[in-house]
């Protein structure tokens, strides 16, 4: 008897779309991090795409493999810049702006090459991995130039990436419940 598994898109994407929303909500100036964003991206963005990326790899999925587990880690890890200190971590100290900079604009650049993977598949997805490229990039300036303008016009480019990921995962879950495609994607 043949095992399938079911597509884990829809679970990862949502992990990333709702959480990535929720932290650009904040880069807009309108919430403070909180346990929310902190929670989410543990949970739901770290734990969840990291799942749905070792489901994937198991479907043969490279690029979604990567792409999930990858971004579950950078949830992850972007929670421990923020709680390490906090927590007293004698090694961690609080990460300089120029630093957190670096770190954001290496996420930029492999998002860049994994924007560059979609290229020919769906519109959708492109525009998901084009514009987290771009949020990436602006948030590194932002940091690089202590500019909170370029923060805020990253965070509602954010909320905008975060919404395309949800579409995706819509377009993707009920195109398998309804066994035809609804949403065009």
């Amino acid at each position: 008897m043949e095992n399938k598994l079911a597509n884990p898109a829809p679970l990862g994407l949502m992990g990333f779309g709702m959480t990535t929303i929720l932290l650009n909500i904040h880069n807009l100036g309108l919430f403070p991090v909180s346990a929310v964003i902190l929670s989410m991206g543990i949970f739901y963005g770290g734990i969840a795409q990291i799942i749905a990326g070792i489901l994937a790899f198991k479907r043969e999925k490279t690029f979604a493999g990567t792409a999930f587990i990858s971004y579950g880690f950078f949830w992850l890890s972007l929670v421990g810049i923020w709680l390490l200190p906090a927590l007293g971590v004698k090694a961690a100290e609080e990460t300089p702006a120029s630093f957190f900079a670096c770190y954001l604009a290496i996420w930029g650049i492999f998002t860049g090459f994994m924007w560059w993977g979609t290229w020919g598949g769906s519109k959708v997805q492109q525009f998901v991995f084009l514009s987290l490229t771009l949020l990436f990039l602006l948030l590194a300036l932002s940091k690089a130039t202590g500019n909170d303008t370029i923060g805020v016009i990253a965070g509602g480019l954010g909320v905008i990436c975060g919404s395309s990921a949800i579409y995706l995962a819509m377009a993707e879950l009920l195109e398998e419940v309804k066994n035809k495609k609804v949403l065009p994607y």
